[in-house]
């Protein structure tokens, strides 16, 4: 299946990772799962879903909250991800975009931004060989408003001296399109796929 592209010419992509470079999210969603049960912290699906692209520090502060709970956020966040880690031999790429990639590569620069932290997205792009292919990698480390807020796509379009107007996203969640949105810039919505439950 190919990717429907708005009109205009672009002269940078900007892609989300998780959900929209690699089908990570249902791996995530194991992770948590099983980092949060030591915690009898319940985390539906459809939650986990709609904070696509919420960072992990925010996702374990926002659950004590919510639960009246006291997990340590730093020490829980770093468990996770060592759990998601773990999965990523079983980690597959999303296969149309993928192909734009391959087909766009050297014409127009690439970034990636993430609410994710950097090694995260470097181990998940690593997995399937996948780093060189950016010049640019946003991670959730290099900036303060997390998506809705436009600020690491308006980072990334700064670090590739590109306007945002012309800069093109590939995302998968609201909360991704609309900090796309919030930036002045076009978007493409990734579908997502299956669950982990599934």
């Amino acid at each position: 299946m190919k990717l429907q592209l708005p009109a205009g010419s672009f002269r940078a992509y900007l892609f989300d990772c998780d959900g929209t470079i690699v089908d990570s999210m249902p791996l995530h969603y194991i992770a948590w799962k099983t980092a949060f049960a030591e915690w009898n912290c319940p985390f539906p699906e459809d939650l986990f879903y709609s904070w696509g692209g919420k960072p992990t520090r925010e996702i374990v502060a926002t659950l004590n909250e919510m639960h009246g709970l006291k997990m340590p956020v730093e020490a829980l966040a770093e468990h996770k991800e060592e759990l998601y880690f773990a999965l990523l031999p079983q980690l597959k790429g999303i296969p149309e975009v993928i192909e734009l990639i391959e087909a766009e590569q050297g014409r127009i620069p690439f970034a990636v931004v993430s609410g994710g932290r950097r090694i995260s997205v470097t181990k998940a792009l690593d997995a399937l060989h996948l780093t060189d292919r950016f010049q640019t990698i946003v991670g959730s480390e290099d900036y303060v408003h997390s998506k809705p807020a436009p600020d690491g796509f308006l980072l990334a379009a700064e670090r590739l001296g590109v306007a945002p107007a012309d800069c093109l996203v590939f995302e998968d969640t609201d909360l991704g399109i609309n900090a796309a949105t919030a930036a002045g810039m076009k978007s493409v919505r990734i579908a997502r796929r299956g669950s982990a439950s599934e």
